[in-house]
């Protein structure tokens, strides 16, 4: 099936709006005026921290006082007393650490209550699906990072300054065998920070791309065995285990360097002391001094290297990844995809805007043995086409919405909306799908159209879309915008009004109804097309069910699983004998004061038309997808979607 088909349409979109930048970059900036502004929690956590240092320092410096001065000169009770100083020095340390847990709280409260404040603000503002796992779980994870770096950054300062204090207090010999190695180690642990949190976030953005996968195969197994479409889909999920491999083993050589430098900050020096021993014996180290510096390395430095490689090297980029997503843009908002889509490639070096919808020799087959559905099919709308696809049943009408809303991979050939690769964020912002089954929410009527809007809507805004898509007589009946909706109240005809004017709303450019007015009559269908057509820059591909959609239509293109037609109502009508039959076998619709009333709900297993996401007989489409393309995943064989079956 070939077809050469290119749409004449409007004038392109108007100018578009640029999305905020993420704030991954402010970061730094943002933690530094979030420190300054608790400056007195800062400089009580100091206090306390130097109490604690008093341990360190008594940790190696006592021990050797006991031996020079009292057991090795057989003065057993100044070596008691020594001990004694040092145990006491245990307790005040203890007794500081302590109060070192009151400080970073009162630091780490504040931070968690600011990403709640920050979640639940998005959460009700965009309806963000991700707003609860924020609040139950990145939040937390965030705070507790968040105060364990505290902990080992704060812990490894002081305990290397009351260490090294001791050190030269001891005997500066000392200072140059511990030194040196502990300071390569250091610089060699800050040079691996970057590249490792890089890596790390590269892992876990691998490792959530596998668990959506798989969240998404799982389910669908059946229909995936139905349609035969298991090598594909193993070759995809098969994709994401090598990337996720890929980034696991990245991962671990830059770990080979955290150890490497662990080892060299915190374990040679330990070799280097016993190997120096005589050597420092002999230029006046005494033997108590040579002890407290073994004592001062494996039970200050040491732990204190190791917590500092571990806690920073890992949970360092964990607390990154998590607070970039949380923060989002300045202004608390999630990081959204621009709400127009810019022009990309030679059409924009140019100044002219791509096409809305591109298809280059696409196919597609619902299985390895099965006839393509979709053959070789070219196809280019410029922004402001309006274009209606109609054919018999199973001819593939809404296969190519599936293809084109990114719910179907081509076989073979590309698909591009405005100019961005099919699947992908960019494409799914510029589209929205409206299939036969409208999905409506429990919540008021203004929450469920303004559903794929970033931000707040204007009253004024939805009752002119209302007005416009035909919604506004039942918006009236309904209360007005702040009723309530009831889904299994409402015909299958109001849900689909609802469903229409709030794709009407949203920015992307694209609108595909997928026989989205079959249960409206004529003339609201009428006024529906009409009101999308005329949006500025918008381009409507409309699945037919009636031929007053074709002729409205500016141009046509028939399908028939085996070869395309493509024109104007009366190009066809003269040139292509299918749709002439099509059109004959078309009558008009019996006149009716309104849509379709609801289906009945009592069904035990809830396979009506009205049944909420996630329950048998949905279909589990997606109607109007929001911005970022998300999909919810198919459900059983027995649905009857739009996308359930070939046609």
């Amino acid at each position: 099936m070939t077809a050469r088909i290119h749409a004449r349409g409007r004038s392109g979109r108007d100018a578009d709006t640029t999305g905020d930048a993420p704030a991954g970059a402010a970061l730094p900036t943002r933690g530094l005026r979030f420190l300054l502004a608790r400056r007195r929690v800062l400089l009580r956590l100091t206090a306390w921290s130097v109490l604690e240092t008093g341990q360190t320092f008594l940790i190696g410096y006592g021990p050797a006082r006991a031996l020079d001065e009292g057991f090795l000169r057989g003065r057993a009770e100044v070596g008691l007393v020594w001990l004694a100083v040092t145990g006491l020095g245990v307790l005040l340390g203890a007794y500081g650490t302590a109060r070192v847990y009151a400080a970073v709280a009162a630091l780490v409260e504040p931070l968690r209550d600011r990403l709640v404040e920050r979640v639940v603000t998005r959460g009700v503002r965009t309806g963000e699906a991700g707003s609860l796992s924020g609040l139950t779980q990145q939040v937390e994870i965030a705070r507790d990072t968040f105060a364990g770096l505290v902990m080992v950054s704060r812990s490894f300062v002081f305990t290397a300054a009351g260490a090294l204090a001791g050190l030269i207090t001891l005997a500066p010999p000392l200072l140059l065998v511990v030194g040196p190695p502990l300071a390569v180690g250091l610089a060699l642990f800050a040079a691996t920070l970057r590249p490792l949190a890089r890596r790390q976030e590269t892992f876990l953005v691998a490792d959530e791309a596998l668990a959506g996968d798989l969240g998404a195969v799982g389910p669908g197994l059946r229909d995936i065995t139905a349609t035969g479409a298991e090598a594909d889909i193993a070759a995809g999920t098969g994709e994401r285990v090598d990337a996720e491999a890929r980034a696991a083993r990245a991962l671990a050589h830059w770990g080979v360097l955290r150890v490497a430098s662990l080892t060299i900050g915190g374990q040679l020096p330990i070799v280097l002391l016993l190997a120096a021993g005589p050597w420092l014996l002999s230029h006046g180290v005494t033997a108590g001094a040579l002890v407290g510096a073994l004592a001062y390395v494996t039970q200050s430095l040491l732990p204190a290297l190791r917590n500092l490689i571990h806690g920073l090297g890992t949970s360092g980029s964990r607390l990154t990844v998590v607070l970039r997503r949380l923060v989002g843009t300045d202004t608390g908002a999630p990081v959204l995809p621009e709400s127009r889509p810019r022009p990309s490639g030679a059409a924009a070096d140019h100044g002219t805007p791509p096409p809305a919808l591109s298809l280059a020799s696409v196919t597609f087959a619902y299985g390895p043995a099965s006839a393509p559905v979709v053959r070789d099919l070219d196809l280019t709308l410029p922004p402001g086409a309006h274009l209606a696809v109609v054919g018999p049943s199973g001819a593939g009408k809404s296969t190519l919405t599936g293809l084109v809303a990114g719910l179907l991979a081509p076989s073979r050939g590309t698909v591009r909306v405005c100019g961005h690769l099919v699947p992908g964020p960019e494409a799914a912002a510029a589209r929205v799908l409206i299939p036969q089954e409208a999905y409506v929410f429990s919540g008021t009527l203004a929450e469920n159209l303004a559903y794929l809007r970033p931000g707040p809507v204007p009253g004024e805004e939805l009752l002119a879309a209302a007005e416009a898509v035909g919604l506004a007589p039942l918006a009236e009946r309904l209360g007005g915008l702040d009723a309530r909706v009831d889904p299994a109240a409402l015909s299958a005809g109001e849900r689909q009004l609802i469903a229409l004017t709030r794709a009407y709303l949203s920015d992307a450019p694209l609108a595909l109804l997928d026989e989205a007015t079959c249960h409206l009559d004529p003339g609201t269908e009428e006024r529906a097309e009409r009101a999308f057509a005329a949006r500025p820059g918008g381009t409507l591909v409309v699945v037919a069910h009636r031929i007053s959609s074709a002729r409205r239509a500016g141009r046509v293109l028939v399908m028939d699983g085996r070869s395309t037609a493509y024109g104007s109502h009366e190009e066809l009508m003269r040139s292509s004998g299918l749709y002439r039959d099509l059109v004959g076998s078309w009558t008009p619709a019996p006149a009716r004061r309104g849509s379709e009333p609801a289906l009945a709900l009592g069904d035990a297993y809830r396979v009506d038309a009205v049944a909420g996401p996630g329950l048998a007989g949905d279909g589990r489409h997606v109607v109007a997808h929001r911005p970022v393309g998300q999909v919810q995943a198919p459900g059983d064989l027995r649905d009857g979607g739009s996308l359930g079956r070939e046609g």
